[in-house]
């Protein structure tokens, strides 16, 4: 590390949090904490969400995956963009209806609280799992790069430092300060990106256009893997693709919480629909640095240009052979990427606690003996907050210790969340009659469903393809609903014969 990277890099350490409040204003109740003003531009909100779905796996990972694959990440950013369409006319509408604090409101105001707590439950548990191990992992590459430049400091640790600086900006400017800062974190790692592709492509030889073009680096699919198993070929990236942006921004509090804060419906949508455009343009321009590095390694497959894994690639690019301050640019664009991801996950947790178990929060009010309220609450959205953030550090450096298997069943367990959410709102909204006595059973044995379908639904004997986990839980779902409904009417059906007669 040079004098100039670390300028670089403490430059953005110390101005992002102090801009993002700048323009956020310190929250001086709950409502503002939680949910904004109402006022936020479309434009942030949107490079928010982006921010918010991607992290500093994304970040790493595109490029090893292009490295072998090619483009193949922009062909899922076009199922993305046809779920968020669905989402966007179809489940946006109920949620501006009248206020909302969480995405399970509207599960609540249709089922009545019992789901909407079991929903919002689901969410904690699944996003607090995932989100710990995406962040462990997510540690990883960064202490890699900084142990390559002779900075030796654990991943556990170096989370930790981050979630402080996280919060710090977080407890002061609340969603806005979150909203705020994933755009300004948005712009550092594109502007990373987009100059290590530059350097990249001055660097390559003559007639490289035409050499990735006879070696198929520009293909949006591959066609010769499993549909359910591989989530790149047509069906898997298109399909699966629009199921998990149908579930993940549709059903998801993380995602919805940005909707939700639109100043109307016509700029949550195009919040919505920027964000899938946004997340493809990303999508490409990490994979372009994807490709040139395997123009940069001489078209040499990952193992022969010295690689056990294509997540190393590109990190092993930013620790050696970038110039001085943009290697200290790249770090700090992998810290945003990492605190995006935090701060927006926090917010999101805290509102679904304060939204969905107020019964627990007005106990907890009643006991702090305060005779304000705003502040009482404005203390106690702050305090949720600081609980999960103390809950992700823990969570996450348990996954030290985890074996890959672990990881992996981290990280595919919000998809199995997701399954049972999007049937309960699937069937909320194309069932009328449907009654929460036959959707909360349904509920509960969809979950198990789900896991079971990632452990054990191994097409061609490999496991189900990310987004496809989101089909096994839904599809229990709506079979244990509709014949708890079925049965109910038949029971109905029964007395009222017997009364007759």
């Amino acid at each position: 590390m040079t004098t100039l990277d670390w300028l670089t890099l403490l430059a953005y350490l110390a101005g992002m949090p102090a801009l993002a409040l700048a323009l956020a204003g310190k929250q001086a109740s709950a409502h503002a904490y939680l949910e904004g003003h109402g006022d936020l531009p479309w434009w942030a909100l949107c490079l928010s969400l982006v921010a918010t779905e991607t992290s500093t796996l994304t970040l790493i990972s595109v490029p090893g995956i292009a490295y072998g694959s090619g483009m193949v990440f922009v062909g899922l950013a076009l199922g993305y963009l046809l779920g968020r369409g669905i989402v966007a006319w179809a489940f946006l509408p109920l949620y501006r209806q009248g206020r909302m604090l969480s995405a399970y409101d509207w599960l609540g105001q249709r089922f009545g609280p019992g789901l909407q707590r079991l929903a919002s439950g689901t969410f904690l548990v699944t996003r607090l799992l995932a989100e710990a191990v995406r962040l462990f992992a997510g540690m990883l590459p960064l202490a890699t790069i900084l142990a390559a430049l002779h900075l030796s400091v654990s991943a556990p640790i170096l989370l930790a430092a981050i979630m402080l600086l996280t919060l710090a900006y977080t407890l002061q400017g609340g969603l806005r300060a979150v909203v705020w800062s994933d755009s300004i974190q948005f712009a550092v790692y594109v502007g990373g990106s987009l100059a290590c592709a530059a350097l990249l492509w001055r660097a390559a030889p003559s007639g490289t256009l035409g050499m990735l073009h006879e070696a198929g680096r520009f293909k949006l699919f591959t066609h010769h893997t499993p549909a359910f198993t591989s989530p790149f070929t047509p069906l898997a990236a298109i399909g699966g693709g629009a199921v998990l942006s149908l579930a993940s921004h549709g059903t998801d509090q993380l995602m919805v919480q940005r909707m939700l804060a639109a100043r109307s419906l016509r700029d949550a949508r195009l919040a919505l629909m920027g964000s899938a455009v946004g997340a493809g343009l990303l999508f490409g321009l990490l994979s372009l640095v994807g490709i040139l590095l395997w123009v940069h390694h001489g078209g040499l497959p990952a193992s022969q240009a010295g690689f056990t894994r294509t997540d190393a690639i590109f990190p092993a690019y930013i620790a050696h052979d970038l110039p001085s301050g943009l290697r200290g640019l790249m770090l700090a664009a992998i810290l945003a990427a990492t605190m995006g991801s935090l701060s927006s996950t926090l917010s999101a947790m805290t509102a679904a606690v304060m939204g969905d178990f107020a019964s627990l929060c007005r106990a907890l009010l009643r006991l702090s003996g305060t005779q304000n309220p705003d502040r009482a609450r404005l203390r106690l959205a702050r305090s949720i907050t600081v609980f999960w953030a103390v809950a992700l550090v823990v969570c996450a450096s348990l996954f030290a210790h985890a074996g890959q298997a672990a990881v992996l069943v981290g990280l595919s367990i919000a998809a199995c969340g997701y399954g049972p959410m999007l049937g309960s709102y699937l069937a909320g909204m194309l069932l009328p009659k449907l009654r929460a006595q036959d959707l909360v059973p349904a509920f509960c044995l969809s979950l198990p469903a789900a896991v079971l379908g990632m452990l054990f639904i191994h097409p061609h004997g490999q496991p189900l393809a990310f987004a496809w986990l989101i089909v096994p839980g839904m599809a229990v779902l709506c079979v244990v609903a509709l014949a708890s409904h079925a049965i109910g009417r038949m029971r109905h059906t029964a007395r009222r014969n017997r009364s007759l007669s």
